[in-house]
């Protein structure tokens, strides 16, 4: 079973964070999806505190490159909490302390790389606000201005592609648009798997 199968019950535990309707000023933001930047990591992890020296876990090469794997969206829900029980049944003593920073490498890594997608996705809108600008000029021409039929024959060829190429992107838009969501869903998946294993 992979995250993405898995985690419809996160969802209903923690979409409300990201699926009302946007309600941000920001026109760089055109996915139904509320806008957050950023994760919280109290809201997805219910065990010890993570302090600021959570970034230890890079110290730790084995800890570190278990992090890497869980945060990676290849690795399936199983394969993710068969790992995490190795780990914690070689933790030793300090089994606690190591998986409070296995949690923070996780979310660390996780929350990075859904900043990146949701910088991404607002470079997308900003591009298809600058195509439908265009595809709004290239219609105000062609509709008011008398021009040479081969001139005219361009901006027609023109519009059509530039009409293609948006709409083939805002369908796209939806996937794109959930992928944030979905990094939401794993990294709360994950904090629940490791909590099992805490004493």
């Amino acid at each position: 079973m992979s995250l993405r199968q898995c985690c419809g019950l996160g969802l209903i535990v923690i979409g409300f964070l990201v699926t009302e309707p946007a309600l941000s000023a920001d026109e760089d933001w055109p996915c139904v999806q509320r806008r957050v930047a950023e994760l919280s990591m109290g809201q997805m992890w219910a065990g010890p505190p993570v302090d600021a020296a959570a970034s230890a876990w890079r110290d730790d090469p084995s800890l570190a490159s278990l992090a890497r794997t869980l945060a990676s969206r290849r690795t399936t829900l199983d394969d993710a909490s068969a790992a995490i029980e190795r780990f914690s049944k070689d933790a030793g003593p300090d089994k606690e302390a190591k998986l409070t920073l296995l949690f923070a490498g996780v979310f660390e890594l996780i929350n990075t790389e859904r900043r990146r997608l949701i910088n991404g996705i607002e470079r997308y809108a900003r591009k298809q606000k600058t195509l439908a600008d265009q595809i709004s000029e290239t219609s105000r021409i062609l509709t008011h201005e008398s021009k040479p039929a081969p001139e005219r024959a361009t901006l027609e060829h023109r519009l059509q592609w530039d009409t293609r190429i948006y709409d083939d992107r805002n369908q796209a838009l939806q996937y794109v648009c959930e992928s944030p969501v979905l990094l939401e869903q794993q990294v709360y998946a994950l904090a629940q798997e490791i909590s099992r294993h805490l004493e």
